[in-house]
């Protein structure tokens, strides 16, 4: 039979798919738009099977709050072209709508919610017919405070939610704290709250880099008091290169190598331990002071950390929480 343009249409307002898929399921199905739908759905079933290996690696961030909860939502598909499309980035504020007014706690839970008669994923699989493209939810975050922000950055490609301690705060206030997170990306709220293993393991590269550093200090000491200088001997291409051009001879290179030999080792077996100690702690609260959100610089006055600016606006008010999704590299 042949196939109206008003159903085509019809078929086509209902699912989102285009014209000519609508009008192939249609004429498949004789004129049934419910069977037409079931068609074109398990048309984007098929397609996200077969594109499962695929990287999903661009998409849409969007976040969003109400009173007392904030949530970010990232739906990821294969190219910005699809991230860009007005079809993707409804669905995407779609989900996050209905997480924010679920209360959804994690990206299982958002998966599950009825969107429109559908779960989530089953939408997010109706899209992916349409485009063709990979999509996953790629990313879920939610905060719980008494006083909450939302913050997209341009492109959304980036979004931040942020928890203040106190009901009430102008919101101006949180939206400056949420544009710190995604500007200066910290680890944690407070040094309590940065995981034990990562002190650690920032507390061992400072202390190697010390040691090394004290050992290239004394060589480069005993190499400048046999009158060579440092800077032309401290590697062996250095050392080749400035042979060549005349500015080295044979006979020092191999002094140079000869008294970091001695020097080097005879320094490392006898470093003061405090000391290394001592400059490994300023270096791992050199990198605390920077990472964590209320010791770092306040972006607009960096005579200021952040714990001073929120105490500015109320004495005691600190951050709760924070969460951040960029799709882009850091």
């Amino acid at each position: 039979m042949a196939v109206s343009i008003e159903d085509i249409k019809k078929l086509r307002h209902m699912t989102g798919a285009g014209m000519m898929d609508c009008k192939n399921a249609l004429a498949e199905t004789g004129g049934d738009i419910e069977a037409a739908i079931e068609i074109i759905r398990k048309k984007g079933q098929a397609v996200a099977a077969k594109r499962e290996d695929r990287q999903a690696a661009e998409g849409c961030v969007l976040a969003a709050a109400k009173p007392g909860f904030a949530a970010i939502v990232a739906l990821k598909c294969e190219t910005d072209f699809v991230a860009k499309n007005e079809s993707f980035r409804a669905l995407t504020k779609a989900i996050l709508d209905k997480a924010v007014e679920a209360g959804a706690k994690s990206l299982d839970e958002v998966k599950a919610l009825d969107l429109n008669g559908r779960t989530v994923a089953e939408n997010i699989t109706d899209e992916i017919g349409k485009t063709g493209e990979k999509m996953e939810l790629g990313a879920y975050e939610c905060v719980e405070a008494p006083s909450v922000t939302a913050y997209e950055h341009l492109g959304n490609k980036l979004a931040t939610i942020v928890g203040l301690s106190v009901e009430g705060i102008d919101p101006y206030v949180g939206k400056e704290i949420a544009m710190q997170v995604a500007a200066m990306n910290p680890i944690a709220v407070d040094r309590d709250s940065v995981p034990a293993e990562v002190i650690e393991g920032e507390r061992t590269v400072a202390i190697e880099k010390t040691k090394e550093e004290q050992v290239k200090k004394a060589v480069e000491a005993a190499i400048k008091k046999a009158g060579i200088n440092p800077n032309l001997v401290d590697s062996e291409d250095h050392i080749a290169s400035n042979i060549a051009k005349g500015w080295l001879t044979e006979e020092e290179a191999e002094k140079a190598r000869a008294i970091a030999a001695e020097v080097g080792p005879a320094k490392a077996a006898n470093l003061p331990a405090a000391m290394i100690e001592n400059i490994a702690n300023g270096r791992v609260n050199k990198f605390l002071k920077e990472t964590v959100l209320m010791e770092q610089e306040y972006h607009r006055d960096a005579k200021m950390t952040v714990a001073d600016y929120l105490n500015s606006v109320e004495k005691g008010l600190v951050v709760v929480s924070f969460k951040r999704v960029n799709l882009n590299e850091d």
